[in-house]
């Protein structure tokens, strides 16, 4: 099999204290070589920067996400761009916009999402975005701060919704919830959708897979999201992993595997 890339994992997650380098392993034995590892908060920027020197196929992403907005400060951004200059990491993420958690300040949200797609923009590099019942917001803030690139990661809006996001040259990341057959919207999407957008992601820890339900999630099941998308595009799991790959590749600028 094609090598495979997940686009977005939590590798650095205290869940994985207690066994991170076997499932590194069982990871590359699984086919998945490289992954994408978006930081949450500044506190974790030197874990995940350490993580990652450390270990061969393993990309930085620093960002700030709204979700962990408590713990976030003004400064941080003004770090994250020093960051961002003397590290020169594949990414600015996870940011983005939260508006299902109660409690989270909107205006915060988007203070903080807005000079991070800013950041991005000046230092040329993707952003990796969170978005929950806020994607029309996000697009708005593409629209008004562009030309960006990125992906919506793990996304679960509406055909329009993710139209929208192509049209403006976004990806969009998909992950374990494709394996539910409940998952009708998203699944149609998926497989509809044109290929050059598609990124492949576990998410892991979070998004246990349908037949996985209470686990852990980890990068060695996303060959399962991969099986997923093929059997749905009625295409095979070598094409599906040679192109979302290929995506991955070119919009995180990864060296060759």
């Amino acid at each position: 099999m094609v090598a495979l890339v997940d686009s977005h994992s939590h590798l650095d997650a205290d869940a994985f204290d207690v066994d991170r380098a076997a499932v590194i392993e069982r990871a590359r034995r699984a086919g998945v070589t490289r992954q994408i590892l978006p930081a949450v908060a500044a506190s974790n920027w030197n874990a995940l920067r350490d993580l990652c020197a450390a270990q061969a196929g393993l990309f930085p992403a620093y960002g700030l996400h709204p979700m962990y907005l408590a713990e976030h400060r003004v400064d941080h951004l003004d770090r994250l761009d020093e960051l961002i200059r003397s590290e020169r990491p594949c990414a600015v993420g996870e940011c983005g916009l939260d508006f299902h958690v109660e409690g989270l300040d909107r205006d915060a949200q988007l203070r903080f999402f807005n000079r991070q797609l800013e950041l991005a923009r000046e230092h040329d590099l993707p952003v990796i975005v969170h978005a929950r019942r806020a994607f029309d917001e996000v697009a708005a803030c593409f629209r008004k701060l562009g030309p960006l690139r990125g992906v919506v990661h793990s996304f679960s809006g509406s055909e329009q919704q993710a139209e929208a996001f192509w049209k403006l040259g976004f990806s969009l990341g998909i992950s374990g919830p494709v394996t539910y057959p409940r998952a009708q919207r998203l699944r149609g999407i998926v497989a509809r959708m044109p290929l050059e957008y598609l990124l492949l992601e576990t998410d892991s820890p979070d998004q246990p897979l349908h037949g996985h339900q209470g686990q852990r999630n980890e990068p060695a099941l996303l060959v399962e999201v991969l099986r997923a998308v093929a059997g749905l595009r009625g295409e095979s799991e070598d094409q599906i992993a040679s192109i979302t790959s290929d995506n991955a590749r070119r919009l995180f600028r990864l060296p060759p595997p």
